[in-house]
């Protein structure tokens, strides 16, 4: 029993994390939560089943839809036998995509391939831009309205595709798709605090443009607990941060990418959705259509709420080293999201 509660607790107050500040959060609503149905694509996966798990201690979750290609019956039997109260259900196979969708109010998708040793960006897209356009497609058809939160790789290139798709069908709406960048946040307040001696808890950094390499971009002139950086420590923690997922790749040796981590992350951030949904507004970091640059997808700041994106936020101040860095990441980004664009486009015309 002590080692349930201590697991809730712990959930509680990461999840609590995600919105510091009464500035951050603001109660629209006092009413009971409503029933929210939530699905898991990609549910057997590395990422998958912790995010699985998570999900299932959330308090605002009623029914938890878990879908993969397979071996998701038994992910689903699992996480079943944990005493929350949200009801679980697993789904496998194409045929029962449509079930696993129907009814859901928000769609969590981590499937695909993880990144291996020596796997360019380009064989990560070929794999899991296919497979994102498929679950997209059912998405459109069995719950256009649920709130999507876009974790496969290469973020920077299938929301692209996701919004494609869901124009394709009519069915777009840009409050509604987020790219999920918060592992960039979640590193950058880990990094930054570990070297300055701070709470974790108590750091927030804001991290914009893109979610790889150059594009990821931590703001640390923005960054709380205000503290004094060195040139060098912000560079080497800008690096850090951008090289995270390559430095987990490395530490596993080529046995597995940044699944733990990736899935708390997205725990994070489809709390913050659900909270929005049901009238907590709260202002978070994702990879969402944008028009505060030139490029039309753009991670920075938004406000959550009943719609979903119900504000991007602009950039606020940059430093030097900030500016320079969100000039260099504008032609990759770019590119990615061209790339994206253009693997749904040719085919229709």
């Amino acid at each position: 029993m002590a080692a349930r509660r201590s697991v809730a607790v712990l959930l509680k107050r990461s999840v609590v994390s995600a919105a510091k500040s009464p500035a951050q959060t603001r109660c629209i609503s006092s009413s009971s939560s409503p029933r929210r149905k939530v699905a898991v694509l990609g549910a057997a996966g590395g990422i998958g089943q912790p995010l699985g798990l998570l999900m299932k201690l959330n308090p605002l979750v009623t029914d938890l839809s878990l879908y993969d290609i397979a071996g998701t019956p038994g992910v689903a039997a699992d996480i079943s036998h944990v005493d929350t109260t949200a009801t679980v259900e697993g789904f496998a196979g194409e045929a029962d995509l449509a079930k696993a969708l129907k009814g859901c109010d928000l769609v969590i998708i981590p499937a695909g391939v993880p990144r291996k040793p020596g796997m360019t960006r380009d064989d990560l897209f070929k794999i899991n831009a296919g497979i994102v356009k498929g679950l997209c497609t059912a998405i459109a058809e069995h719950c256009p309205g649920a709130l999507v939160n876009m974790i496969s790789n290469p973020v920077n290139s299938t929301v692209p595709i996701a919004a494609e798709v869901f124009k394709l069908h009519g069915t777009y709406d840009s409050r509604k798709l987020f790219g999920v960048t918060t592992l960039d946040v979640v590193r950058a307040r880990t990094f930054y605090s570990v070297l300055k001696g701070l709470p974790v808890r108590e750091v927030n950094v804001p991290v914009v443009g893109g979610h790889a390499g150059i594009t990821i971009l931590p703001l640390f002139s923005q960054a709380s607990p205000k503290v004094q950086l060195t040139d060098e420590e912000i560079e080497a923690l800008t690096k850090r941060t951008q090289d995270g997922g390559t430095e987990v790749v490395q530490a596993k040796a080529g046995k597995g990418s940044a699944t733990l981590s990736m899935a708390y992350a997205g725990a994070l951030f489809a709390e913050a959705c659900l909270k929005g949904l049901n009238g907590v507004e709260n202002i978070q970091c994702s990879y969402v259509a944008s028009d505060i640059t030139n490029l039309p997808f753009f991670s920075s700041k938004v406000r959550l709420g009943r719609n979903g994106v119900e504000e991007v936020l602009d950039l606020g101040s940059l430093s030097d080293y900030e500016q320079k860095g969100l000039e260099a990441l504008k032609e990759e980004l770019q590119s990615s999201i061209q790339k994206g664009l253009d693997f749904v486009k040719p085919q229709h015309t």
